[in-house]
């Protein structure tokens, strides 16, 4: 499987980072390592001093497809979960600055936790969905899908246009405004529609 992550698929994120809107999805992977399941413990990597929680939801593919029609792209999906793009903020930038490519700041191990998933059935409307991350108690992040720039379907007809997704794959769909750092000692706990999916230690 292959995690597949769209960057700056919010309009207000994007701002708060001082970076313009998009006006087409941009597209990053992580590797296999950097899933954190089962809410296990993240622990903080000693690369990054500036290491910044992302919470987004999480599309799981559930057949092989490419050249998807955006019109038939809502049949390559069934399940939805919760996963938060960890991202080493310093390095991101120093990146950012010389024109590299992001990976060391997004695909380091652990980088990647996500919830279990749940039928997309389960929900009467995809585009109203809301989503926040808690640290501590304190809502930090607090975002709806109805302001995803870019739907669900038209990002899974996007990327199939570059790269065969399969069974499993998972595409993180973008990250609403609040991002900050974590510290060690920090608790993270992630709600989709006020269900509580992730709740795990920085240590």
């Amino acid at each position: 499987m292959k995690i597949i992550a769209i960057g700056r698929n919010y309009a207000e994120h994007a701002k708060e980072l001082n970076n313009p809107v998009p006006t087409a999805p941009v597209i990053f992977m992580k590797p296999d390592s950097a899933l954190l399941k089962d809410n296990k413990p993240f622990y903080h990597p000693d690369f990054s001093t500036d290491i910044h929680h992302e919470i987004e939801l999480v599309l799981k593919i559930s057949k092989e497809g490419k050249h998807i029609s955006e019109k038939f792209a809502s049949n390559y999906y069934d399940e939805i979960g919760l996963g938060i793009d960890f991202t080493a903020r310093d390095i991101q930038n120093r990146h950012k600055e010389k024109g590299l490519p992001w990976e060391l700041a997004k695909a380091f191990d652990g980088s990647a936790p996500i919830s279990n998933f749940m039928p997309k059935t389960q929900f009467t409307d995809l585009y109203d969905l809301n989503l926040r991350l808690d640290i501590n108690g304190e809502t930090r992040q607090n975002g709806n899908t109805k302001d995803l720039l870019f739907s669900f379907e038209s990002l899974i007809a996007f990327v199939s246009k570059y790269i065969t997704l399969k069974k499993g794959d998972l595409i993180f769909t973008g990250t609403p405004a609040g991002v900050g750092r974590v510290n060690v000692g920090d608790r993270l706990e992630g709600y989709l529609q006020d269900q509580k999916m992730l709740d795990f230690y920085v240590k």
